[in-house]
């Protein structure tokens, strides 16, 4: 049997999948529909999804695969320019979601990913040892472990009892790809016109000669289910553009709410919710398909050491402490940039005073942190600010360090070569000496690039390297779980 069944073929499902399979996990990923989904909802990844591509290997793929845009009115749109930031990826990589999804279904395939579509979950039960899963067709697969990651309505969630509190769709919006037989100019012109009092619309072109339409909708459909059709879309553009812009031949058309929801839990038992499954949100800022890559991202490492035995009693619990607040910002911050959209006389007096408030280089800072992730600081209790943010990419003589981190271990950057690692070889690599800055504190990297453990400051007149090799065995062990044999560097911290 699989050792953890991923329900969702999505960027999300298939990501998570990826980061299981580094570790040696046989993971199958169940979808009910047949094929990969067209429709595009996403269009870009941030600076922190980025970053995380670099640190699997798939930077350059990504980096071949769409342009890359300023960053500037990421936030509610309003245009500032961005300040510089701690990254190596500064901008959006313009990136359909269908392009993501191939990109990362390609690299599960060559990890040995199992990717059964057409397959879908209708049941789940589960004991204290495993989970199974009833299909459609009346068969059963169990497993150690199943993930939800199939989205916003997701069958997972509702099996497991899971809550999902929160606001349902006040509006809609209809969006989609379809040919215009007015020319581009003129469809730039209107649409430039129109944005000026309605931010949630737009009208771009698309590869193919096709343009991508988002428009809101007359009300909200009673039964999402029925797709909207060419004649809608139709309607909309006339009522908000005064033109329908001579639209034909749809390639697809969708509909998207501005419902806000968190689950209550992102675990049951066995049983773990990623993605769309666990948070929904109105698309402003772009977050979505990010905040689920950064999700399995988490979770992967973390259900693979479950897996692989080694995992410490409390480590799968924080993927729940440290993911939830995480949603729960971004859950904030799309609300806010949803009511700064509002043609409204007092969001709109809102949206003034934030505009002029942005001039300040703090605020467009904080502001564009959230948007792109680089800013998240996980609690891992007291201790330097340093500690539970994500490691910047960083040089080291030959390559660089995310280079270092394509098979998905733990890694200590350690600036005097002294640190040992004995019985935590097989989970962490060392990193020592030559292209690290002798004044740089040295650090310990969880596989999601997340700081757990770093050395006092040189020029502090900090504590010997025997306290520092105390200090980094009980990060090992609270992260990294026992060391696989007693080991000379247990014997000396007890002598």
């Amino acid at each position: 049997m699989p050792e953890v069944i991923v329900a969702g073929a999505g960027p999300t499902g298939i990501f998570l999948a990826s980061e299981l399979r580094l570790h040696g996990v046989d993971v199958v990923v169940l979808d009910k529909e047949p094929e990969q989904n067209t429709v595009i909802r996403a269009l870009g990844l941030h600076s922190r999804s980025i970053e995380i591509m670099d640190q699997r290997g798939l930077g350059a793929q990504f980096a071949a695969s769409g342009p890359r845009y300023p960053l500037d009115g990421f936030f509610a749109g309003i245009l500032r320019s961005a300040p510089e930031l701690d990254t190596t990826h500064p901008y959006v990589l313009g990136i359909p979601q269908t392009e993501t999804e191939t990109l990362l279904t390609r690299r599960a395939l060559e990890l040995g990913v199992d990717i059964r579509r057409g397959t879908e979950l209708t049941g789940l039960s589960q004991d204290d040892a495993s989970v199974t899963a009833a299909l459609a067709d009346g068969s059963e697969l169990r497993a150690r472990y199943l993930v939800g990651c199939d989205g916003g309505h997701s069958t997972v969630r509702s099996l497991a009892g899971i809550g999902f509190p929160g606001e349902p769709s006040r509006r809609e919006f209809l969006l989609g790809e379809v040919e215009f037989t007015a020319p581009p100019d003129e469809v730039a012109a209107v649409s430039s016109r129109v944005r000026e009092t309605h931010r949630d619309f737009g009208a771009g072109p698309v590869d193919g000669g096709a343009f991508r339409v988002v428009v809101p909708a007359d009300g909200v459909a009673e039964d999402r289910t029925i797709p909207p059709g060419l004649d809608e879309l139709k309607q909309q553009l006339r009522s908000y553009a005064g033109t329908d812009f001579g639209a034909h031949s749809p390639r697809w058309i969708s509909r998207f709410g501005d419902a806000t929801r968190l689950a209550e839990a992102y675990r049951s038992g066995r049983v773990f919710l990623a993605g769309d499954a666990a948070h929904v949100h109105p698309p402003f800022g772009g977050q979505g398909l990010n905040l689920g890559l950064q999700d399995a991202l988490n979770l992967g490492w973390k259900l693979a050491a479950a897996v692989n035995g080694w995992a410490p009693d409390e480590l799968l619990d924080t993927y729940f402490t440290e993911r939830h607040p995480v949603a729960a910002d971004v859950l904030n911050t799309t609300r806010a940039q949803s009511e700064l959209v509002s043609t409204e006389p007092g969001p709109q007096a809102v949206r003034k005073l934030l505009t002029e408030l942005m001039e300040f280089d703090a605020v467009n800072r904080h502001l564009i942190g959230k948007i792109t992730a680089l800013d998240i600081r996980y609690d891992f209790g007291p201790g330097p600010d340093l500690v539970g943010r994500r490691q910047r990419d960083i040089p080291l003589g030959q390559g660089t360090l995310y280079d270092r981190m394509h098979t998905g271990r733990g890694v200590l950057l350690d600036r005097t070569g002294e640190l040992l690692l004995e019985g935590w070889e097989d989970r962490v690599d060392s990193i020592a000496g030559a292209g690290l800055h002798p004044q740089v504190p040295s650090r310990l990297l969880r596989p999601d690039g997340h700081i757990v453990w770093l050395e006092s400051e040189p020029d502090e007149g900090g504590g010997s390297s025997a306290d520092s090799q105390a200090d980094l065995v009980d990060a090992l062990e609270t992260w990294f779980g026992p060391a696989s044999l007693p080991s000379m560097v247990q014997l000396a911290v007890l002598d």
